[in-house]
């Protein structure tokens, strides 16, 4: 099978994991799983099927393509498109995958050049994609790639990265891709506490499990939004999104749908009852050696009180209670210095890095081809 003559088909997303039509769906979730085995060697990075199946579906925030390549009847390649409903309307999300055995022969550039045409069709003129790359490699060395920030860097030989660049992507943005030992990082929370909280005197923190109190949820939600405007986000072009209570119940009402549990940790101010800050770590039971860090921020006017390491450090003492948890993993941008060094302190360790690529049809002077 050539590049010309290979059928891309569109993947269903079916009612249920375990219904008559989920075959075609978990065949697509284990050819999904070894391309991040091929990647980084454990499935860390990968969501089982359950997850999967509420997060493709589509909603009122975002709509999902997915697609996939038969050669001799086993699925070798697989692409996936996403598009946002409520901001970033003129932006999707790609990706594309193919396996190590079947790379070469042209199903990689098709499967971009369907996706890309899709987004045309959709009206989406910037097109933003990532490449994945563990830890193996000397990020201040020769032969290197680096963002217009200065900040992190991308081995420039490796398979992906040309691949990007050749489609006329841009490297915008390094992200670190970090793990925590969750048992030797406990041994140090008592003195990075008594240290962090000689700056917190006017704060104190509240903790819930899978969903926000109704008398917060608001203030929540308005510093959910901040996460759109105050991450570092290099040369990536991003609308500031609109977050409210039913955005909260929906992000919350997803996860719980899929099986998972969200540690929330905030710091409210004390004179004012205002919540200052946040942050969420994810656990799925059917990863249970593992915990992810998401989001975390500071709202602007309370930052200079370590809140920060603060929050982190009340939620991962809440791993005692999932004593299975072995490993923290969590995504930071490059120029991120300030969430590196918390996370430094606390014990993580870069695992990978992340590129963050994109590409605006019109600034190329060019339409997708496809």
């Amino acid at each position: 099978m050539t590049a010309a003559t290979q059928g891309i088909e569109p993947l269903s997303v079916p009612g249920a994991i375990d219904g008559p039509d989920a075959a075609e769906f978990l065949e697509f979730g284990r050819l999904y799983d070894a391309l991040t085995l091929e990647i980084w060697g454990d499935l860390d990075r990968a969501t089982d099927a359950a997850t999967r199946l509420c997060f493709w579906r589509d909603d009122a925030y975002t709509r999902m393509k997915l697609f996939f390549v038969r050669i001799d009847g086993a699925m070798v390649a697989r692409s996936w498109i996403r598009f946002e409903q409520k901001e970033n309307l003129g932006r999707a999300l790609l990706h594309v995958a193919v396996l190590e055995a079947y790379q070469g022969r042209g199903i990689g550039r098709a499967l971009l050049d369907h996706a890309e045409a899709l987004a045309a069709g959709e009206g989406r003129t910037l097109l933003l994609t990532f490449t994945e790359h563990p830890a193996a490699f000397d990020v201040t060395g020769p032969g290197v790639i680096t963002p217009l920030t200065g900040a992190g860097a991308l081995p420039a030989a490796d398979r992906s990265v040309r691949f990007a660049a050749a489609a006329g992507y841009r490297l915008e943005q390094v992200e670190r891709y970090s793990s925590l030992d969750a048992v030797a990082a406990a041994k140090e929370l008592d003195r990075l506490e008594r240290e962090a909280m000689s700056k917190a005197a006017g704060y104190e923190l509240l903790s819930w499990t899978d969903r926000c109190p109704d008398n917060y949820v608001e203030q929540l939600a308005a510093l959910m939004a901040r996460m759109s405007t105050d991450a570092p986000t290099g040369g990536l072009s991003y609308d500031e999104e609109t977050w409210d209570a039913a955005r909260v119940r929906h992000v919350e009402d997803t996860w719980q749908r899929a099986g998972n549990i969200s540690l929330v940790t905030v710091a409210r101010h004390r004179n004012n009852g205002q919540l200052a800050a946040y942050t969420v770590l994810e656990l799925a039971p059917r990863k249970p050696w593992l915990a992810e860090q998401d989001d975390t921020l500071v709202a602007a006017g309370h930052r200079g009180h370590r809140l920060g390491m603060l929050l982190k450090i009340a939620n991962l003492r809440r791993l005692a209670d999932y004593p299975e948890v072995k490993r923290v993993t969590t995504f930071n941008a490059a120029e991120n210095d300030h969430m590196l060094a918390i996370n430094g302190a606390l014990g993580f360790r870069p695992a990978g890095w992340d590129g963050e690529w994109q590409r605006s049809f019109w600034a190329a002077g060019t339409a997708p081809s496809g």
